[in-house]
């Protein structure tokens, strides 16, 4: 039976990790990055996946990221952590999810092993070992085969799904409605389904999945909470009009790999710094001349301005 977690929906956020020039990670803006998550009405924090570099962080970085975002959540009520803890190594995975665990963590999100393209038994057999190591705290698994070359099938998510109690969800970025389908129809009673594309999250809720964890909230915490909110809300009409306001800005985000793009439109809102760790560079011109037009569209960048001279 799937453990009932009744707080694993709605808007979640997949955390940049801000960088000083010096390539270290800022510990200050990443808080006060957090903090603004909050304020925006995101109560669901994922530091340490994709979004927030995590393949270039070391272990001593990971832990800080995942440590700090912790310490910010914890002052306030509601906010939940679930903290990026994937390898391609079980081992590593399973080392990762303890000392996430021990620092107090709520869930911890695994993505499928990256360069190693394992068998669907492999999948499973890896999932399995990580939520057993750490029975008493939810998993959410993770597939995205366009990062890692593998792809969780849908036979296989629900396999894990009855199987192993605390694998409580799947983040769902595979971008196959036929496949998400599959498993929203045949998931057991509790086990969620998350959106792992912010195009996609309007479509995959009306389809009975439970939120998304999301990229373009790092730019828009308050737009993209509310649209999540008014899809599982029902409130259809309203909720379409939201999503094609931000339609722009969540393909916007990938034209460059993420998260190039949206570290770029955090800068020209004075969020953070925008430095990146090899093999990831700043984005072209033109990039970034369509984010400042999105952005400008969205009215986010007025809004900044209007803080900044308050």
């Amino acid at each position: 039976m799937t453990l009932k977690v009744e707080w694993l929906r709605g808007c979640a956020t997949a955390l940049v990790t801000p960088f000083k020039s010096d390539g270290s990670v800022d510990g200050e803006r990443l808080t006060a990055l957090v903090e603004r998550q909050i304020e925006g009405g995101v109560r669901l924090l994922v530091p340490c996946g994709t979004t927030g570099e995590s393949a270039t962080l070391t272990e001593e970085e990971d832990r800080l990221v995942i440590r700090l975002t912790i310490e910010a959540a914890r002052r306030r009520e509601g906010a939940r952590v679930i903290a990026g803890t994937g390898s391609n190594s079980t081992a590593a995975a399973v080392e990762y999810a303890r000392a996430a665990r021990d620092a107090g963590a709520d869930a911890v999100l695994v993505v499928a092993p990256f360069y190693n393209k394992p068998t669907q038994e492999g999948l499973y057999a890896h999932f399995r070992a990580v939520a057993e190591s750490i029975a008493e705290l939810p998993v959410v698994i993770y597939n995205v085969p366009g990062r890692t070359s593998s792809n969780i099938a849908a036979a296989t998510a629900l396999r894990l799904a009855r199987d192993v109690e605390n694998i409580v969800a799947v983040k769902e970025a595979s971008g196959d409605l036929s496949q998400i389908m599959s498993i929203l129809r045949g998931r057991p009673e509790h086990f969620r389904v998350l959106s792992g594309d912010d195009a996609l999250t309007l479509p995959m809720i009306a389809l009975g999945a439970d939120g998304l964890i999301s990229v373009a909230s790092n730019e828009t915490p308050e737009l993209m909470s509310r649209l999540c909110d008014l899809a599982l809300a029902g409130s259809w009409d309203e909720a379409r009009a939201l999503h094609f306001r931000l339609l722009p800005l969540m393909e916007v985000n990938f034209i460059e790999s993420s998260p190039g793009p949206v570290k770029a439109a955090m800068k020209m809102l004075n969020l953070l710094e925008e430095n990146f760790r090899l093999p990831l560079v700043p984005v072209q011109e033109q990039t970034r001349a369509r984010l400042r037009e999105v952005l400008s569209e969205l009215g986010l960048l007025e809004e900044q301005t209007a803080r900044g001279n308050a």
